[in-house]
């Protein structure tokens, strides 16, 4: 029988590491003129980047209700004998901090920060918001050169969140960019990052967007009990009414009566003591669902401990023009090197290539 000769894998030729080297001193002048260009190229980018800065808060939002002022007024609305249990219904938990990220991104509160209050630290009379995003804002140059900035500008119009013009659709853009709000959910913590072109702006801004936030949740969350406030506040009001006039015609009627002992007489002074005892007892029953009322908007308003409050940054976080210096020099060098080796034959023996 013949045996089968085994093939023995073929064997790799050594790299030649002075063909290599030898190879891309030949093409010297080749690197010169490429990684200037590559040095100039990463100079123009670095330097058309506008420095950004971001200022960070952190909040803590109080979870629950019932406790602390709220607990109080609630005590001294059960002394009326009304209850106002239920802090943590459906009402108070309508919108999550789990959903704060996401509430911070609809166009009602983008549109909420356009007429916010900015000054840069030289300027001596402040701007709003959206005329520092749309006027002093800028942009790469290549944006421009590649068409990917927004229309001329046209004359501002009256900001209507269900139709917003292409300018203002831009702006939200840009506070969408530089506004953004994350929770761990972890440690259940609510952190807004804000960015902008100047440390002063973002420090004032992420203090605005703070406060914005909270009065945003406070109006949502408060919408259904300022309601029912409203609403027990007009019955107190009315009932009020209807007490002092039963009084007045009881004080009338006894003050133009007096030593009668006529039946007809004590039969209306009895209706009339009796009329205004029962609008007294009713004018204390609403002025008790009042006190609850109040009582209910504290309770579910929403609170918020600052961890970190905003400070002007020291210094940009970006761009990282040392990286962007590293990265384009690193890539021209690179495709060079490929280039050579390839004119050259040296770069399949590199790769291990037949």
């Amino acid at each position: 029988m013949e045996q089968k000769q085994i093939e023995q894998p073929k064997k790799l030729a050594p790299v030649d590491f002075g063909a290599i080297w030898a190879a891309i001193l030949k093409h010297r002048k080749l690197y010169y003129v490429v990684l200037s260009v590559a040095f100039v190229v990463a100079l123009l980018i670095g330097s058309s980047i506008p420095n950004t800065y971001e200022c960070k808060i952190l909040l803590a939002p109080e979870m629950g209700g019932g406790s602390g002022s709220a607990g109080t007024l609630g005590s001294l609305a059960s002394s009326f004998g009304f209850s106002i249990g239920g802090g943590s219904g459906a009402n108070g938990d309508a919108i999550t901090p789990s959903l704060y990220p996401e509430l911070m991104k609809s166009v009602d509160f983008k549109t909420s920060l356009f007429p916010v209050k900015v000054k840069r630290k030289m300027d001596k009379e402040a701007m709003t918001y959206y005329d520092y995003l749309k006027n002093d804002w800028k942009e790469p140059w290549w944006k421009d050169f590649f068409g990917l900035m927004a229309p001329p500008k046209m004359k501002d119009t009256l900001v209507n969140n269900f139709e917003l013009t292409g300018e203002q659709a831009r702006i939200a853009e840009l506070v969408n960019q530089n506004v953004v709000c994350t929770l761990d959910k972890k440690t259940n913590l609510i952190s807004i990052n804000v960015t902008a072109q100047d440390p002063h702006i973002s420090a004032q801004l992420a203090d605005s967007v703070k406060t914005r936030l909270q009065d945003f949740l406070t109006a949502y969350k408060t919408s259904k009990a300022r309601r029912d406030l409203e609403y027990a506040e007009m019955l107190q009001r009315q009932a009020k009414k209807e007490y002092e006039r039963a009084r007045r015609l009881y004080v009338e009627f006894m003050d133009a009566n007096q030593n009668m002992v006529m039946l007809t007489a004590m039969q209306k002074q009895n209706d009339l003591e009796n009329e205004m005892q029962l609008q007294y007892n009713n004018y204390t029953a609403v002025s008790a669902q009042v006190i609850a009322a109040k009582a209910k908007v504290q309770e579910v308003t929403p609170a918020f401990t600052p961890l970190q409050s905003a400070t002007v940054p020291l210094g940009p976080v970006g761009p990282r023009k040392p990286l962007i210096f590293f990265v384009i020099i690193f890539f021209a060098l690179l495709g060079t090197t490929i280039f050579v080796l390839n004119k050259e034959k040296q770069l399949k023996p590199l790769l291990g290539l037949s």
